[in-house]
């Protein structure tokens, strides 16, 4: 089975395809020849998923999954959310965002937040999602070198490391992007 992975970012595919069996070909957007930014312009993780599967499917005709992922932190009412990649900025700096949401949070003691992700699978003109969610808290500082986004503010419950301090399989066997790619592929094993 050969499925298009809906993005352009390296870490995202590596996590990914350490998950997907061997019998699954991921292929990337550039294995396709799409090298335009698929539209984000969704209010929901969800939404945004759904819209760059469907993309992919109407525009280039093959069966694919998308996904969203969202920080909601619950001090900031869910922000950043929806805007997670773009919260300081359309650069998309990882370290801005990090530094806004620190300096947004400040002192405050409730540091509840959680990873968010949604795929969106187009299977043979059948759309599916999963969601896959990781409890945990934004720390006070930056910690660690592993991971990408907001990895090293983020620490999962039940963890003293952040994401940007476990090796990859740990983040994904406990992390939200893990969760859901799992659904994903017991989904597509039963196909």
């Amino acid at each position: 089975m050969k499925l298009v992975f809906a993005t352009n970012n390296s870490n995202k595919v590596k996590e990914v395809q350490a998950l997907i069996p061997e019998h699954i070909t991921l292929l990337s957007l550039k294995d396709i020849g799409c090298l335009e930014d698929i539209p984000e312009t969704q209010a929901t993780i969800e939404g945004n998923a759904i819209q760059k599967a469907n993309y992919i499917k109407e525009h280039y005709g093959y069966d694919c999954f998308a996904d969203d992922t969202g920080l909601e932190v619950e001090a900031l009412n869910g922000a950043p959310g929806v805007y997670s990649a773009r919260y300081a900025g359309e650069q998309k700096d990882a370290n801005d965002n990090m530094d806004k949401l620190l300096t947004e949070l400040g002192d405050q003691n409730n540091r509840t937040a959680q990873f968010k992700t949604v795929i969106a699978l187009q299977l043979n003109n059948n759309l599916q999602t999963f969601t896959g969610i990781c409890e945990g808290a934004i720390t006070t500082a930056k910690t660690g070198e592993q991971g990408f986004g907001y990895d090293p503010i983020f620490n999962p419950n039940g963890y003293k490391e952040t994401f940007a301090q476990m090796p990859l399989s740990i983040k994904n066997s406990i992390g939200h992007r893990g969760k859901a790619v799992s659904q994903l592929v017991a989904f597509l094993n039963k196909k």
